[in-house]
Parts: C-alpha cells; structure tokens; sequence
C-alpha cells in the first residue's frame, strides 16, 4: 500500500488508487450525461453549445483518468457498463424534461463533485503532487460547470429541490461503490 493508502486507510477517503478508480468512473459518468443530453437536444437547441464544450472538458478529464489507470495500473470500476447506461439514460431523460431540467442534472452533479474533489484535494495534501494538481484543476472546471448551468436556469426547473436532492444523493452512492467495486 501506497503512503498515501496507508494514511487514508482508517479515513472515508479511498487510497490513490481507488481516488482515480473513482474519478474515472465519474468523469465517464458525466461524459455519458452530456452524451444523453446532446442526444436529445441536438445541435441547434441554444443550450447544446455549452453542453458540447462542458462535455469536451468531461473528455479531456476521462482521457487523463485513462492515462492515470495505465500508468499507475489501477484497474477500472466493474460497474463501467452500469455507469455508460445510467449516465446517458440519465441525461437524456432530463432533456426530454427540458432544457432547464437538463441543467439541473448538470448543477446537482457537479455540486457532489466539487465536495469530492474537495475531500481527495485535502486527503493528499502534499502526498501525491500530480494526482493532488489534476483534483484541482479539474474541480475548478466543475464548479464552472456548475455556475453555467445554474446561470442557464437549474434552479428554475419543474420540482428542482427534489430533482437535485435525488441526483445528489444517487452521486454520493455511484463515488461509494466505484471506489471498491
């Protein structure tokens, strides 16, 4: 076990090898979202402009992620073809909603991401310089998302409080699993 594992072990943050398991995982899940929202929406709806560049940025982040599994040999979570359904379903049925709803997802998602990021952020303070910069980056990225999204009007959407509480928690429960599984 890494350093950073054996420190984390006794704390609820996984060592650096389920950190990236899991943010694979989530990256490929918001990749899929996006893939589902576009999917719906097309190209010509206002909003499918900013959804095409926050998904580009999804795509650079799993591509790092990607390279992350190979390099330090982490395998993926199992639940790979769980997330490439869910993920997409999940974006396409909140487009059909509306383009509101749509955003919603965006802004409920990212909200439980920037708390993720936050706590690996403060689990590897210092211990892991690479991984600990990408975690920084690639958060500021989300809460970029998050802000479009809600500038787009997320909290306008049909039954918001609920949509977002549900996503929330369904985030919490996909980043417990994808770290062991």
């Amino acid at each position: 076990m890494t350093e950073t594992g054996a420190r984390l072990a006794g704390d609820r943050m996984p060592g650096t090898e389920g950190m990236i398991r899991v943010d694979h995982a989530g990256e490929y899940g918001a990749a899929r979202i996006y893939a589902g929202q576009l999917a719906v929406m097309g190209t010509r709806h206002p909003f499918s402009g900013e959804i095409a560049r926050m998904a580009a940025q999804e795509e650079r982040h799993l591509q790092t992620f990607d390279r992350l599994l190979v390099e330090r040999r982490v395998r993926p979570t199992l639940l790979m073809p769980l997330w490439h359904m869910a993920g997409f379903a999940l974006g396409a049925a909140s487009a059909l909603v509306g383009p509101k709803a749509a955003m919603a997802v965006t802004a409920a998602v990212e909200t439980e991401i920037d708390r993720h990021y936050a706590a690996q952020r403060e689990a590897l303070s210092g211990t892991d310089a690479e991984l600990e910069g990408l975690v920084a980056e690639f958060q500021a990225d989300e809460l970029e998302h998050r802000e479009t999204a809600v500038a787009h009007g997320a909290e306008e959407a049909p039954a918001y409080p609920l949509m977002s509480a549900i996503i929330r928690a369904g985030c919490r429960a996909a980043i417990r699993v994808s770290e062991k599984i």
